[in-house]
């Protein structure tokens, strides 16, 4: 049985592709190499939101949470769960600061398996010795498994040590993929992997950093520290990086010896479920609430957080009242999700 396309035109850009039956639209744009706006690829985040000018789309179930009623009258979509049901118009921004970057799909090999924690595993991957992936630091690619599912993760290596290619992969229970790197999946593996993909990208400057990770969501900030902090870039950062208990603070060693050696940085390690602090950099409750309290005006900060949907949908709810400009918010929302989902 044939499956239906439907013919998708991108304005004002005049761009057209085509979007299988079924087939959330963001993903035939970044499979067509369109960098449209999205973060958390799960409706949540609202970052893929597009106007709707003509044609039918449906959602796989009830309306995504990441976009109101309200906006659905006003002819809004999520781009990331939305299915064609006709030809479409869509009005959407693309990307123009990581276009200078080519998505690829490369083999490559796993050259180095690390635990970081109980449910977080290093992985290290090799590129074939003709092969490069220029990406920017933030940016993620996609593993390709079998029968087209994929699984997402953020590199967290900086570009200018891209010999090996860094992951930080949660375990994710029913995730076939993530499953196999803690057992069966040894050094040598061959995988396949599509990237560089994301907006979520380090921006050049001198305002001060807030930098804020939940769990596996530390992963893009390594890659943006590293080339901040190994480029003798002088900014000001204060890292925040929250989890449940120390353990997931699972290269708090690394980042305690950045912040000996780089005096502009500062750390915080935030825990949710601990019931003792222990160490001077440790506190006990939300992250995102541990940075209001040490900066109750945010005006003069940018902001790059990366980790789970509630801890993002908190930081956007309350950083804008305390004077940060959205311009200077920049977050990557993600779910642990199994390999059938798009997503880190």
């Amino acid at each position: 049985m044939t499956t239906e396309e439907y013919t998708v035109r991108i304005e004002p850009h005049g761009r057209t592709i085509r979007v299988r039956e079924g087939q959330p639209v963001l993903e035939a744009a970044l499979a067509a190499g369109l960098n449209l706006p999205h973060s958390c690829k799960s409706g949540h985040c609202g970052s893929c939101r597009a106007r709707l000018r003509a044609g039918e789309i449906r959602y796989p179930s009830v309306r995504p949470p990441g976009i109101t009623a309200a906006e659905v009258q006003a002819g809004n979509i999520l781009l990331c769960q939305a299915r064609p049901l006709s030809d479409l118009v869509l009005e959407a921004r693309l990307i123009a600061r990581v276009a200078d970057v080519e998505i690829k799909t490369l083999p490559c090999r796993i050259a180095r398996l690390t635990p970081l924690a109980p449910d977080v595993m290093q992985v290290f991957l090799r590129l074939p010795a003709v092969e490069t992936l220029r990406f920017h630091p933030g940016q993620y690619l996609d593993v390709l498994l079998e029968g087209g599912r994929r699984r997402s993760f953020s590199i967290a290596s900086p570009p200018h040590d891209s010999e090996l290619i860094e992951l930080h992969v949660r375990r994710v229970p029913g995730g076939g993929f993530t499953e196999r790197l803690f057992g069966a999946v040894e050094s040598g593996a061959l995988l396949q992997i599509e990237g560089p993909i994301g907006q979520f990208t380090y921006r050049e400057g001198d305002t001060p950093l807030l930098m804020i990770a939940g769990g596996t969501g530390f992963a893009p900030l390594k890659s943006m520290l590293r080339h901040i902090l190994e480029r003798n870039v002088e900014r000001d950062i204060h890292l925040y990086w929250g989890a449940r208990q120390p353990h997931d603070i699972y290269e708090e060693a690394l980042v305690l010896d950045w912040v000996h050696r780089y005096p502009r940085l500062r750390f915080s390690a935030v825990l949710s479920e601990s019931t003792s602090a222990g160490a001077g950099h440790r506190r006990l409750g939300w992250v995102h609430e541990t940075v209001l309290a040490d900066h109750p005006d945010l005006e003069t900060f940018e902001v790059y957080a990366a980790g789970p949907p509630a801890m993002i949908e908190a930081i956007r709810a309350t950083f804008p009242d305390r004077g940060l400009r959205s311009e200077r918010l920049y977050f990557d929302s993600f779910d642990y999700a199994p390999d059938s989902a798009r997503s880190k």
